[in-house]
């Protein structure tokens, strides 16, 4: 996790009113306000409210999102990889998460809307996160990942997993969390992403994403999901409010078609025309807020194999690095170690690893997910 996120995208289109009832818009995300309160669950039980882990109250009201939920996003913690695996501990984290997110952040409460602990208690973060949860309405905005606080369901996750891999404990309670997040709030385990697909970081990890599939199919089972029911792809929906590395493949690829793009993963203004002009010419729906929906994602990656070369092998070795392939390096080139690196990520989402980049490939590697990749 991140200690210097801000509260709100950098984007702030418009913000007034922080009274009860007052309406307020933040980017494109409609929200009221009400009162935060923190009350033990009748329908999750199993979660540790934030009165019963002895939470501050926040500074201020709680806000609600208008908009709908589309997804769940991943984090780590960044904290020790402790062996303390008692409730007490989980309790003790929560507090000290808190105290980090108002004390040093400067936020109004914790970021995340809940907290899974090494020893797998699940407790709410972000007070109301719980209450909202038993609804399945509109979540709570939270402060876990800029430009998605509205859109997503934050989970953090206790410990650091660049090398090393959450406890069996952990893990279970996760699964078991993202399957209730995804009945109440009309969500499919292909909505699972990490927070690295969205910003600029190592959370949630190397060696914890590497897991991922995993705990997707985990969740696909726990909800009973048919086979014939998961879509061939999912790809990360990037907008105008998300900054990140999946932004800068983006504009890799659109820069190789000719549009005058810096390759920097900032999703700055000039990206709207762009975005737009690449719709309308592949006669797609053109997005107000220039999300890259399915559609985009797939006019735009172009095959790749050993003879390619170029932008688009640049954006292909920039991601691959990023997610713990330190042997590739963005000489632009299709070199052996780009293609060993390919194929590993095509045996991890369950694709025949015959090194060629096509459109499964590049859904998996940029962070999306693919039918194959469900085994259960």
């Amino acid at each position: 996790m991140s200690t210097h996120r801000p509260e709100v995208g950098r984007r702030t289109l418009f913000k007034a009113g922080l009274g009860t009832g007052i309406a307020a818009v933040v980017g494109t995300e409609l929200f009221a306000v009400a009162p935060a309160g923190a009350a033990p669950s009748a329908m999750f039980p199993w979660i540790i409210d934030c009165d019963t882990w002895g939470a501050r109250p926040p500074r201020g009201a709680i806000q609600i999102t208008g908009n709908v939920t589309n997804k769940i996003i991943l984090h780590h913690m960044a904290f020790p990889n402790v062996t303390d695996y008692s409730r007490d501990h989980a309790m003790q984290l929560a507090r000290d998460c808190q105290n980090l997110h108002m004390d040093v952040n400067g936020w109004a409460d914790t970021g995340q809307h809940f907290t899974v602990s090494r020893g797998g208690y699940v407790l709410e973060g972000r007070h109301r996160s719980l209450q909202t949860l038993d609804t399945g309405g509109h979540q709570v905005i939270s402060a876990h990942c800029p430009g998605e606080n509205g859109n997503a369901i934050g989970i953090e996750n206790e410990g650091t997993y660049i090398t090393e891999t959450p406890p069996d404990a952990l893990l279970d309670a996760l699964v078991r969390l993202c399957t209730a997040v995804c009945q109440q709030f009309r969500l499919q385990p292909w909505d699972i992403f990490g927070h690295w697909d969205f910003y600029t970081t190592q959370c949630p990890g190397t060696a914890f994403y590497r897991l991922f599939p995993m705990v997707r199919s985990r969740v696909a089972a726990a909800l009973a999901t048919q086979q014939p029911d998961i879509p061939a792809r999912r790809w990360p929906d990037i907008w105008r409010f998300v900054d990140g590395p999946v932004v800068q493949v983006a504009q890799y690829l659109l820069a190789d078609l000719g549009y005058p793009l810096t390759p920097n993963g900032d999703f700055g203004y000039d990206m709207n025309a762009v975005v737009a002009d690449f719709q309308a010419n592949h006669g797609i729906r053109v997005d107000p807020d220039a999300t890259f929906d399915a559609a985009t994602w797939e006019a735009l990656v172009p095959t790749l194999d050993k003879d390619a070369n170029g932008l688009p092998v640049n954006a292909l070795q920039y991601l691959l690095g990023r997610k713990g392939y330190d042997d590739v390096t963005m000489s632009g080139e299709f070199d052996h170690s780009t293609m060993k690196a390919v194929q590993d990520m095509q045996r991890l989402h369950g694709l025949v690893p015959n090194g060629k980049v096509d459109v499964d490939t590049w859904c998996a590697i940029v962070g999306g997910s693919v039918r194959s990749a469900f085994q259960y």
